[in-house]
């Protein structure tokens, strides 16, 4: 998954950018909306995050996603900004924005979001993974298939198998898994992620879900 981020302030964009990278997105920096507009004509991307406030005036960050969309870019926009007042939310969308973070932020919630407009987008176009053993993960439903029957999984099961088939080169640890799939409980230990991924490999099958020695576990093999 392909993430631009257009930041002007370098320890913003330093730490959002670190993040990304550690989830396993690839990502690009523009720290001007009209170096963000090239870079997104460019190549395609699958979300951006924008500031609203950039070096081309408060309001360059609706001006650019405006911009994008009068040009036919459909890529999903995060809108990155201080001012949290109705209006100013009201214009990011009018003009052409999917959603809306205000700083302050916690990183935790900008993955979340961001997930979400990677499931929303997904859906406008075959929003289907493949998964090992002939699973198929729909995203906009939120559902497992085998064979065109649906599969019974709890909803944290489904955020497991989402997130490994999000990034399913990336090995995982327990610790971020427990971020992931655990984002609001604070006894969840790491012999929890063992057991978990246990009951998710009887259910479906072992080979769902590999273990990396010294590291966690991803997606098993396709």
């Amino acid at each position: 998954m392909r993430i631009l981020l257009v930041e002007d302030d370098p320890k913003l964009a330093d730490l959002i950018l670190e993040g990304l990278n550690e989830d396993g997105f690839v990502t690009a920096h523009s720290a001007s909306a009209r170096q963000g507009e090239s870079m997104a004509l460019l190549q395609p991307y699958d979300v951006m995050i924008v500031d609203v406030m950039l070096p081309e005036g408060k309001n360059a960050g609706f001006d650019l996603a405006r911009t994008l969309r009068e040009q036919k870019n459909t890529t999903p926009i995060l809108f990155l900004t201080a001012r949290g007042d109705m209006d100013s939310r009201l214009m990011g969308f009018e003009g052409g924005g999917d959603d809306y973070l205000t700083k302050p932020f916690d990183f935790r919630e900008l993955r979340a979001r961001l997930h979400a407009l990677i499931r929303r987008s997904s859906g406008q176009a075959g929003n289907v993974i493949e998964l090992p053993l002939g699973y198929r993960l729909h995203l906009s439903k939120h559902e497992l298939s085998k064979a065109e029957e649906v599969v019974s999984v709890t909803p944290r099961e489904y955020t497991l198998l989402e997130c490994l088939a999000l990034h399913p080169d990336r090995a995982y640890t327990r610790n971020e898994l427990i971020e992931r799939v655990w984002p609001e409980e604070s006894d969840v230990d790491l012999k929890t992620v063992d057991v978990f991924v246990s009951t998710v490999r009887r259910k479906l099958g072992e080979d769902i879900i590999e273990t990396v020695r010294g590291v966690g576990y991803r997606l098993g093999k396709r």
